[in-house]
């Protein structure tokens, strides 16, 4: 019955194998999952904030100064220790480095805070009033990232100027 089979049955009888003895294999790291997980999408509905620093939502009065635009009185909103959104009647382009001045009184006299910004995003605002459709408005406002604090009176390099 198994002589059909002799190439088989000689495999199993060969004396030439013999058993090894083999250490057991470490598999502990299977089981470890230094990938790191897939990022899934969020939905913006959940309300999850992805900025670093802690933001206020204060509103004041600064000072937008450009080389190529001028400067301009905006107001300030929801600021953070990396950037803040400013409401301007114009938006300066992408990438554009601007100065924004801070002053506030203090006593006798008026303090100044200066720092070079650059602009990180546009955004139109449409809202309407309380009364319905009839008060529509818009506005501009941009978003910038802080780059640098000046002393107010140090000058600017022109090599530094966009």
């Amino acid at each position: 019955m198994y002589r059909d089979v002799g190439f088989l049955t000689s495999l199993w009888v060969s004396r030439d194998h013999y058993p090894v003895k083999r250490r057991a294999l470490d598999l502990s790291h299977v089981l470890e999952d230094s990938r790191p997980l897939p990022r899934l999408p969020v939905p913006h509905s959940l309300g999850i904030e992805k900025r670093i620093h802690t933001r206020f939502d204060k509103a004041f009065i600064v000072v937008i100064g450009s080389e190529l635009y001028g400067d301009t009185v905006a107001i300030a909103r929801n600021i953070s220790a990396g950037g803040l959104l400013v409401e301007m009647s114009y938006a300066p382009p992408m990438g554009t480095i601007v100065t924004v001045h801070f002053q506030y009184p203090r006593e006798e006299c008026v303090d100044e805070i200066v720092a070079r910004a650059e602009v990180k995003h546009h955004h139109y605002l449409n809202f309407t009033g309380k009364r319905g459709l009839d008060d529509a408005a818009s506005t501009r406002a941009i978003g910038l990232r802080f780059v640098e604090f000046l002393d107010p009176g140090e000058r600017v390099d022109a090599d530094r100027i966009q």
